[in-house]
């Protein structure tokens, strides 16, 4: 990596069409199952059965429901648990809006917790210090692939009767001590939109051991609409979140590749990791003891006092390459955004906002320098599990000269 001659610009593969995703013949056979068989609702059909079956096999849980998205994965589980209004769930300060919006249209006020700023993730520490009498759960987000230290939250969690939902949307097949994310707290959510590591283009998977979340998550998911019971009806306010025979069909398909598209993933990450080794100001992505990182996203650490214009200049340069990565990547912490900052939610009630203790709804930057530190010092480079080693030296060389550039 140390010619300095001009690269040849080499397209990489992306997760937003087909050079970067593995679909193919087999969803193509199984869609075409369920096409002729007429029946494309999964009220009626085989396919999101298999799929709910088989998804809950893999993680070795008791149950596992099928759900229109992400957002409606995490907004099932809040529901699950039952929150009265006014009651805070304890979340993380990098997140994506999908996962906060849940627990306001539940009334549940979300409480932001610091970061790990190297792996972005709340730790034990980060959340202990924002539960207070009125927490009803905690959410914890394991990020770019990446398990959250879960042996020390689980137990913070259980000495004071908390339960964790677990919000795996980035981090399919990811572990920690040997254990699969989705699998220690009460609910593991799931999301197959279109980048993640399986998708349907849209969708998500609630996961579950304990039978009467399982029961109270399927109802959600049904409008509370009691299926297959001898006398059924509508028991408690919810919606329709329910997922396609069509959406099934070509996940049951993924979820056979989904194993293979970890192990890819995995084995480049690996392999660029030992190509940036050693430069200065650069730091590759942390793997806790114990851990199995199945990147979602390969993250880098920019060290702004090193490398001139920290993460902003790295990204600008290798956009010049082709490699259209993300620094910060989101713009600000979410409890910047308008919502929780004028309090935009249902019409001009502010609720529930309005239920909340006064400290849950500190917003000053001053209480978040983990955050803003993990946010400034980020970036996040695309990932798919079509690399090739082609590839993979064009980045590393396109990082490596890019950064020399930019050396202070």
């Amino acid at each position: 990596m140390t010619s300095t001659s001009p690269l040849k610009t080499v397209i990489l593969p992306s997760d937003q069409d087909s050079t970067g995703r593995d679909l193919g013949a087999e969803e193509l056979e199984l869609l075409e199952k369920v096409i002729h068989s007429g029946t494309l609702t999964s009220t009626k059909g085989f396919f999101t059965r298999s799929l709910e079956e088989r998804f809950a096999a893999m993680l070795g849980v008791r149950k596992a429901h099928a759900c229109a998205s992400g957002t409606a994965a995490i907004h099932v589980a809040v529901a699950a648990l039952d929150p009265n209004p006014g009651d805070e769930i304890v979340t993380t300060s990098i997140t994506d809006m999908g996962a906060l919006t849940p627990l306001l249209y539940q009334g549940a006020i979300p409480v932001f917790a610091e970061v790990d700023p190297l792996t972005l993730n709340v730790t034990r520490k980060t959340l202990e210090s924002c539960l207070s009498e009125r927490t009803k759960a905690i959410v914890v987000t394991h990020l770019f692939g990446h398990a959250c230290e879960m042996g020390g939250i689980m137990d913070l969690a259980r000495s004071r009767n908390i339960p964790v939902i677990e919000d795996c949307a980035q981090a399919y097949l990811a572990r920690s001590d040997g254990k699969y994310v989705g699998t220690f707290g009460a609910i593991g959510c799931f999301s197959m939109q279109q980048g993640k590591h399986m998708t349907t283009g849209e969708g998500g998977m609630v996961v579950t051991s304990d039978e009467s979340l399982a029961r109270r998550m399927f109802l959600f998911i049904n409008k509370a609409w009691g299926y297959g019971d001898p006398n059924p009806d509508h028991y408690f306010l919810s919606l329709n979140y329910r997922i396609s025979e069509l959406q099934s069909a070509v996940a049951l398909a993924q979820l056979e590749k989904l194993e293979s598209v970890v192990e890819r993933r995995i084995a480049a990450a690996t392999q660029l990791t030992r190509m940036l080794a050693g430069i200065s100001g650069l730091k590759t992505p942390q793997v806790e003891p114990g851990a199995v990182h199945t990147y979602w996203k390969y993250c880098l650490n920019v060290d702004g006092s090193a490398i001139r214009d920290g993460a902003v200049g790295l990204s600008k340069l290798l956009k010049n390459r082709g490699i259209m990565s993300a620094p910060r990547y989101i713009q600000k912490p979410a409890f910047m955004c308008e919502i929780f900052q004028k309090r935009r939610t249902f019409g001009t009630s502010q609720y529930p906002f309005t239920l909340a203790r006064p400290e849950a709804l500190d917003y000053s930057p001053q209480r978040f320098p983990l955050t803003l530190k993990a946010l400034n010092d980020v970036l996040v480079l695309p990932w798919n599990e079509r690399y090739t080693e082609e590839h993979l030296e064009y980045i590393a060389e396109s990082i490596q000269e890019s950064v020399e550039q930019l050396r202070i």
